[in-house]
Formats: structure tokens, sequence, C-alpha cells
């Protein structure tokens, strides 16, 4: 399903999954004894990030809908760009989301029955050692119209093979020197079936067999077997995958086992980001962003520390559906289904990004007016929590104007608004400094007017939040926007670089001023700042400091109005 939408506001309609089409017939039909197992497959050479929630989601979803099994397996078969901190991060961001996997295998742990069977192929003569530089192997290739160039050593003896192979298991040859290739169809017009590697030489640690190994496993090779091993009914892999499949189900008729069916589907691509781990790994490395978590990242723990919630993300999975064709999402839909999602269990407390003093003339000195503040109108069970009510405090330096335009309804001069949860005030006074920029404003409060209602009715549109001046808690509010200026970064001119539409106001720091009782939250925690957005506290908060990441704005009715 395309799931495009210009008015993020009004829900996509769902369509069939035509994955699950496929696997009613196959129930249906018996096959695989009715039995389904699918896996989640990531390489641990990198952070999991949103399109990679979808597979998840899609791969253990599907599992639990037919009370199958779901296994999660690290394809870790390059060596020198997997560790185990990549390895620990993906099995804490699939938690997270909300899944727990049946069994954890890596690929390594097949690498001596992958041998054996790369053995096998040699001596069936579907499969011989390679002089070829990778270079060399590239070149002799063709095009998908003209057949390649055989191998020089296409036609070594088996036993020539065997011996080659085995040698490059010893570690006798150096890196890059040697390679096992399948012996498949050089006019194949799938590029992936004339004669790929199999095999290449590393002399380099793994990450889990140590030094065990100096020949590792290509993934079309090691993938499908993989997935025979364990059992796999159904291979879902994005559909960049679609092209290798008819290798992924040679390799699994020339060695007779199980054979998985693969079913490809369309990968996750969102606007105004980038999915590439390369891109994503080098916005990392030369500290474009702070790092793998940074809120404005695309990855899991990025959208974990800006504020969204498992629910959201596995509710932006279910709206996006599952496609046969790549389509582009746009960001609008993930940041409706955190606003929907927070709309219904963040509390609601009151923040000024920034502060503008406000002295209510005739409010006493020394009265502190207790209030009380709703937690969540969505939600009764909640409660309420008080706020202090003093003669100074601060509203937003946006919501007042000294000279408005119409239907503006917020403070000005001589103008009244309501206070949330306390009074209704009239601006009297404005007091500037030398440079005339405004430095405080003095109100009169209409003090029949406790709660907001007005006395005698009269009518006050607008409505603006505020803090107590000596009560409130000075909070770092990092404000995020979008990543890039431009919805197809990956999409760049002829000699630009995708880093060049990177947006220079993607964060802005400011110190607001906060309720109190937002003293003491924990990371992770949300909360809905009033008329402003959601925002949630960030793991830099300490005893001594609130720091909090903006998740996402609330909507703007003046701002809609002046489009």
């Amino acid at each position: 399903m395309t799931c495009t939408t210009n008015n993020p506001a009004e829900e996509p309609k769902q369509s069939t999954n035509f994955i699950h089409a496929i696997i009613d017939e196959d129930i249906r039909n018996g096959k695989n004894g009715g039995r389904v197992v699918t896996r989640f497959p990531p390489e641990p050479n990198g952070y999991l990030h949103i399109g990679h929630a979808k597979s998840i989601c899609l791969n253990f979803g599907t599992a639990r809908k037919y009370n199958g099994k779901c296994n999660l397996r690290f394809d870790d078969t390059n060596p020198v760009k997997e560790d185990t901190e990549y390895v620990d991060a993906i099995k804490e961001d699939i938690n997270w989301l909300g899944f727990q996997w049946d069994a954890e295998f890596y690929a390594s742990d097949y690498f001596e029955q992958l041998y054996r069977w790369a053995v096998k192929l040699i001596r069936k003569g579907k499969a011989y050692v390679c002089d070829l530089t990778q270079e060399e192997i590239s070149r002799d290739r063709g095009t998908p119209q003209k057949p390649a160039t055989p191998s020089p050593y296409r036609n070594r003896p088996v036993e020539e093979n065997l011996d080659l192979f085995e040698r490059m298991h010893k570690g006798e040859f150096p890196d890059g020197s040697k390679t096992l290739r399948a012996r498949i169809d050089l006019a194949s017009p799938n590029m992936h079936m004339r004669d790929p590697v199999m095999y290449r030489i590393l002399h380099a640690d793994h990450h889990r067999t140590g030094s065990a190994w100096c020949i590792y496993p290509m993934y079309d090779y090691a993938h499908g077997e993989s997935d025979s091993i364990e059992g796999i009914t159904h291979s879902i892999c994005t559909l960049e995958f679609e092209v290798h499949r008819p290798l992924y189900d040679w390799f699994i008729k020339e060695l007779e086992i199980h054979a998985p069916q693969q079913v490809e589907f369309a990968r996750l691509n969102i606007d105004y980001t980038v999915m590439s781990k390369r891109k994503l790994l080098e916005l990392v490395k030369n500290n474009y962003v702070t790092g793998w978590d940074d809120p404005r990242m695309p990855t899991i723990c990025g959208l974990r520390r800006r504020g969204y919630t498992p629910e959201s993300i596995r509710n932006f999975a279910e709206k996006v559906g599952v496609a046969k064709r790549d389509n582009v999402i746009e960001l609008s839909l993930l940041e409706f289904c955190i606003r929907e999602d927070l709309n219904k269990r963040a509390a609601r407390v009151m923040g000024v990004l920034n502060p503008l003093k406000v002295v209510i003339t005739n409010f006493p000195e020394d009265k502190v007016d207790m209030l009380e503040a709703i937690n969540n109108p969505e939600d009764e069970t909640m409660g309420t929590h008080q706020v202090a009510f003093t003669r100074e405090i601060y509203i937003e330096r946006d919501d007042f104007m000294e000279n408005p335009p119409k239907k503006y309804f917020r403070l000005a001069p001589g103008a009244e608004v309501r206070l949330r949860y306390a009074y209704i005030v009239t601006c009297s006074e404005v007091v500037k400094d030398a440079n005339g920029e405004v430095m405080e404003l003095r109100c009169i409060c209409d003090l029949a007017s406790r709660g907001g209602q007005s006395p005698d009715g009269r009518k006050v549109k607008g409505t603006i939040h505020w803090v107590s001046a000596p009560n409130a808690v000075p909070a770092e509010v990092r404000l995020y926007d979008r990543l890039f200026t431009v919805p197809d970064p990956d999409n760049v001119p002829e000699g630009t670089d995708y880093k060049d539409n990177l947006n220079p106001d993607s964060l802005k720091t400011v110190t607001a001023m906060v309720d109190p009782c937002l003293k003491g939250s924990k990371a992770g925690t949300g909360y809905q700042f009033e008329r402003l957005g959601y925002f949630c506290v960030d793991p830099d908060t300490t005893t001594d400091k609130l720091v909090f990441n903006r998740t996402v704005t609330l909507k703007d009715s003046w701002a809609k109005q002046n489009q």
C-alpha cells in the first residue's frame, strides 16, 4: 500500500497485506505443514533505523498473527564492519519496540556447515576458485545484453579447486588473492547469476569467532542457507533483493536442502531524511550529528531519545502497510502517529520557551494562589496537579504584539487575555529598554475571574500559558526540526553532495522556564507543554539541570491562518 498523505490528520485506509495473503494460501494448501517461521536478519554494522522498524513489525507481527515463530539472526559475515556494540543495540531496540524473538542465531553459527556445502558445490562442478581480482571480475562481468567474459580459472579441475579452497581456509593466501565463485550462467540477463563470488579471503578477527576463520561467505551465499538451516518458511525481505531471488533459489536447489520462500516488499523511505547506513555512519563520524541516538536521526534509538513511543512507531508501520512498489512516506504521517499517541498518555504542563516578564500590578506581592491544573483531559484518571499563581509571571514573548493585526487574540496594549487556569488580565503598560526592546509588561488582573471565568459573561477569545516567575525552574530545551531542507536529500544534482542540504536550523537550544512540578522527572518521560508541543526528558538531565527534547510541535491555529 502506498500510504503518502497530504493531510496526516486523516487516517489512511488500511489495505490487504499481500504477504499475509500469500501465507493464507500456503496454509490452505498445507504447505510447510501449516507452519509459519520468519526471521529478522540485521547485519550488526550499524544502528537500526525506522525502515528496520517496519521490517521488525512485519516479521514479528506475521509470526504472532499465525501463532508461528520469528528468529533474530545476525548476518555477521563481514568482520571488518561488525561489532558487538551493534548487536547489543539491535537487541535493545527490538525489545523496546515490544517484540521478543523465539531464538537468537548468528550466520557465524553456520560457518562450518556453509564451508562443507561449498565443498559439495565444488565436487558437483558448481563452484571454482578464481584468481582474478575484484576489479577484474567486475570488468569482465559484461552488460545485461553482453555475456560475461569467462574467468581463465573457470574450468579448473575439481580436485585442484578442492585443494585451493582448503588452502584458502588454512590461511595460505593473502587478502584479495583468490575467491570462490559459483559456476552458473555467464549469459544470464540477471547479473547476479554470472558466476557470483561465494567466499573471499579476509584475515580479520570476527566479533564471535575470533581468528578461527580467514575466509568469509558472501551475503548471497550465506543468507538463503541460513534461512534453510533454521527452517524459515517465509523469508521476507525488501524489494532490492528481488533480483537476488534466482540466486537464492539456485543455491538451495543445488544443495538439495529445505527451500524457504523469499517474498519481497517495498522498503520504507521517508522524506527529509536518509536511510543509507553508510550515510548515517558518515553523519555520525564527521560530527554532523551528536551520535547514533541524536534525536534528528531516523534511528530507533534517536527516535526513542526524541520522545517517540514504541506504540507510535508500531502504529506508523501499520498505517504505512506493505507495498509491492517503492514509495516515499511523508514524515508528517510519523509525526501524526506520535501526536495521536502522546495526546492520550502525556501529562499537560506549562513551560515558557522565550520568557517575557509580566507584573500583575493589582495582585498582592506576597500572595500565592494555588490553582488546579488538569493532567490530561483525555484521561480523567491522571488527575490534576497544582500550579502557583503569583504577582510576577512569565509568558511567551510571541504571545505579545505591540501592534497586532486583526484576529490576533493574544496579549496587546489595552487588550485582555485569559491566563490558563488563572485570571483574565489586561495589558496596561509596556516597559522597554533604551533600544526599544520590550522588557516587561504590566497588567491588571480581573480578580473576580479566578479560574479564567468572566464574571459578567464577556467573551475573551484568547487563552495563553504562563509560569510563576519566582517558582519556575530553568530548563535547557532542544528544539529539533527536520535534518534536511529538501524532501529527497538522496537525489541531488551532479556535482553536489547530500550533506549540502543539511538543515542549519535542525537544532536550536533555548533556556526555558518550566513548572516546578517537572523537577525530578526521569529521562524518557514525555509531556505536553501546553500550546507548544510534546517534549521528552533527555538522558542529559541531572539533579541540577533539566534537559528536554522537543518531540513534535502542536498544530498552531494562528500559523495556519497566516499560511
